[in-house]
């Protein structure tokens, strides 16, 4: 297994545009991913995807709308897939949280981590960024990583919000 507790750089210009992302989604969740050089420890990409949880959701989360879960389609689910094989694949998850806190979810663990039956640890090889946003501002920002010790995703890093 694999541990991805080595805070991955986020440039500030790439944190605004995740903001930015999550107040144009607003009062939904939104969601995407951060690319950055296979081997690095910056993101310099910002991959929006669209959150299909109400309509068009590969593995929707049962009984939450768009406002309460996301969910990528099959397209997006693809695309990140196959960043893996590339020389700037996805290294950060993000997506947002209208009630304006920035933690990982119980729901977000389980979306994250294996199916039992299937091994331990996470989906994709990422850190999870989320965002919380309310009707005013982006209040936070918190970046979680698997650690094999911990037996799940630990909070690496947290961020400022912003007025956006």
């Amino acid at each position: 297994m694999t541990n991805f507790t080595n805070s991955l750089r986020i440039p500030p210009a790439i944190l605004e545009s995740v903001y930015r992302e999550a107040r144009a989604a607003y009062p939904a969740e939104c969601c995407g991913w951060l690319t950055g050089p296979a081997g690095g420890d910056v993101v310099d990409v910002v991959r929006p995807a669209v959150n299909a949880q109400d309509e068009d959701a590969l593995i929707p989360v049962e009984g939450r709308t768009s406002e309460r879960a996301y969910s990528f389609n099959f397209d997006d689910i693809r695309a990140l897939d196959e960043s893996f094989a590339s020389a700037t694949p996805a290294r950060i998850i993000y997506h947002s949280h209208p009630n304006g806190q920035a933690y990982f979810s119980e729901t977000d663990r389980e979306v994250a981590t294996q199916p039992p039956g299937w091994g331990e640890g996470p989906v994709f090889p990422v850190q999870q960024l989320v965002v919380g946003i309310d009707a005013e501002r982006v209040v936070e920002a918190a970046l979680f990583g698997w650690d094999d010790d911990a037996g799940g995703f630990v909070e690496l890093a947290r961020y400022e919000g912003a007025d956006v």
